[in-house]
């Protein structure tokens, strides 16, 4: 077997409208709704947005609101970055900080979402 990338994951939250504020309005994410389902897509992958808990079946064991932590690469400067989330408002609480990442080193910002699932925003550019 040979893993080509992620196609998507689900982000399950307590607070649909808040969820959508932050990954579209902060993070830039395109909304989909079809059938009553949220995705957001960024990239070539997406995240499905669950409003409870096993909402939809198959579904993880043990679902847990705030219990993520994921990482997404930007083109840009993560100074650029961090300048475009603070000038919208929202809280980053911790960085730019230098990490090491799938593709080597790289520059960080962490922030939370409303659900206080922790999102890292990295990006490789030299000189970020």
């Amino acid at each position: 077997m040979h893993i080509l990338g992620l196609d998507h994951l689900v982000i399950t939250t307590e607070n649909l409208e808040n969820c959508l504020a932050f990954y579209v309005d902060i993070l830039n994410m395109q909304l989909d709704i079809k059938n009553n389902r949220y995705s957001l897509y960024f990239g070539k992958q997406k995240i499905n947005i669950h409003r409870k808990k096993a909402e939809f079946l198959q579904a993880a064991k043990n679902v847990t609101y705030g219990s993520l932590d994921l990482c997404f690469y930007v083109e840009e400067e993560i100074d650029k970055i961090y300048k475009e989330i603070k000038e919208k408002g929202w809280e980053i609480e911790l960085g730019p900080i230098e990490r090491n990442g799938a593709q080597g080193m790289m520059k960080s910002i962490y922030l939370r979402d409303p659900d206080s699932n922790l999102i890292e925003i990295c990006s490789y550019k030299k000189g970020s």
